[in-house]
């Protein structure tokens, strides 16, 4: 009875350390997520002459689409440009002014792996491939923006990253004492396998095959809570964590989950079992 309580209080000790491991792993990943989705909605604005026609603005869509790192291109007209902004001003600025004063452009997206490492030069790269395009005047982007999004993208990386460490060597430092408390209860029995002439690798084997199970089990408890937190935050602050494209990392993550319950398990056993072993 004694054993099944000191089982229980061992798993249920590794799955809370570990569910707060997979919780810091799940916000890493939804931070990098989140962080190039806002990276692919930067847009660069190419500007063009106003004289340019609608097809030698649709033929160079088609060659800006073509470049390296460019995910979507839109042609806006400077009659579409002219209703976008009416639309936005809530009244027919055209007819009021008497003429068209935009010009038409081609909004241009870049996909998410241009940033942060080389965007400055890939940046300059599209900028000159463009502006020797017929018809280019020139290419806008705020760049005090991706400048500010790169930076944060490293601060929060760096941060978590440190975090898992720390966060790591505690659970450690946690489980192993569990793993001790746990195999000192089994101490007498330790000591009579010794006497009777048992060899170290014969006493440990049973000890490390329950660690392996014991870091499985807490691993899978405490992916199902992570699981069933993410649920709980998603459904009160109406974020769509549970959606299909997310599994394969949420599969990911309790892989991780599991491996590190088994191995950091195994390791606190095999070096607090030798130490009792040559105690007696």
């Amino acid at each position: 009875m004694r054993n099944k309580g000191t089982n229980g209080a061992t798993v249920l000790g590794i799955s809370l350390v570990l569910f707060m491991l997979g919780l810091l792993l799940c916000i890493e990943y939804h931070s990098y997520r989140l962080t190039h989705d806002a990276q692919e909605r930067i847009t660069y604005k190419v500007d063009l002459s106003p004289d340019v026609s609608d097809s030698l603005a649709t033929a160079l869509k088609g060659r800006v689409e073509q470049m390296p790192y460019v995910k979507h291109v839109d042609y806006i007209s400077s009659d579409k440009a002219a209703e976008i902004f009416s639309q936005d001003l809530g009244e027919d600025f055209v007819g009021f002014i008497g003429y068209n004063p935009l010009y038409p452009s081609l909004m241009v997206n870049f996909r998410a792996d241009l940033l942060p490492d080389n965007s400055t030069e890939v940046l300059d790269r599209f900028c000159a491939a463009v502006g020797k395009e017929d018809g280019v005047t020139g290419v806008a982007y705020q760049e005090n923006v991706v400048g500010e999004l790169r930076e944060l993208f490293y601060k929060l990386t760096w941060f978590l990253i440190v975090f898992v460490v720390l966060l790591l060597i505690i659970t450690e430092v946690l489980i192993a004492s569990l793993i001790r408390i746990a195999i000192y209860s089994h101490r007498d029995t330790i000591s009579t396998m010794r006497l009777v002439g048992a060899k170290s690798g014969f006493i440990e084997r049973p000890f490390l095959l329950r660690s392996l199970w014991q870091g499985a089990l807490g691993g899978f408890i405490a992916a199902a809570l992570t699981v069933v937190a993410l649920w709980v935050f998603g459904n009160q602050f109406a974020l769509d964590l549970l959606a299909a494209e997310h599994w394969l990392w949420y599969g990911v993550i309790a892989a991780i989950l599991v491996l590190a319950g088994m191995g950091i398990t195994l390791l606190s056993t095999a070096i607090t079992v030798r130490h009792y072993i040559s105690k007696h």
